[in-house]
């Protein structure tokens, strides 16, 4: 049996694909930092808790609800057979993502003795920007994988474009 496909998509048809897929993200961090910011400071001026101690705790509370989002919105049609390799990987990236931004916040407290709220939320807010990079690219690219794509039997390349035929095995039933 063979199939014909289209050629692949071009660089600009990935980046307006991926183009949506970071507005979701997005939004369900911007979700996140409104909780991670409210937890943390609560716990500094509510609970009088040392800074990085605030930032881990509200940095838990963020993925929680971070995880949420993902599973159930942004990558609801994503492969989810293992879920416990996807909560485990979420865990691991997001504890790399919270070790960067506690990193850049314990610098700027500790290192360079920025201690104010607004010095603390500055150094919070450039850390929580580096971190979503590193999440972003690990989320998509190795916990939220994508479910393979099926070929269609016998798909029809657009007007003017090449062909190509995929062989395919046949297997015995």
């Amino acid at each position: 049996m063979t199939s014909m496909t289209g050629p692949k998509p071009s660089l600009a048809q990935k980046l307006r694909g991926i183009s949506g897929e970071a507005l979701k993200f997005g939004l369900v961090g911007l979700s996140g930092v409104v909780v991670n910011f409210a937890v943390f400071w609560i716990c500094i001026n509510g609970l009088g808790l040392a800074t990085l101690r605030s930032n881990i705790a509200a940095t838990l509370v963020a993925i929680a609800s971070n995880y949420l989002g993902y599973r159930y919105w942004l990558y609801k049609d994503r492969d989810a057979s293992s879920r416990k390799r996807e909560i485990t990987l979420f865990l691991l990236f997001s504890g790399a993502g919270m070790l960067i931004e506690t990193g850049i916040l314990g610098l700027s407290e500790y290192g360079f003795g920025f201690d104010s709220d607004l010095q603390k939320f500055a150094a919070k807010t450039l850390g929580l920007g580096i971190g979503t990079v590193f999440r972003f690219l690990s989320y998509r690219t190795w916990v939220f994988k994508a479910l393979p794509e099926l070929a269609e039997p016998a798909a029809v390349p657009a007007p003017g474009a090449p062909a190509v035929v995929v062989e395919q095995p046949q297997y015995a039933k």
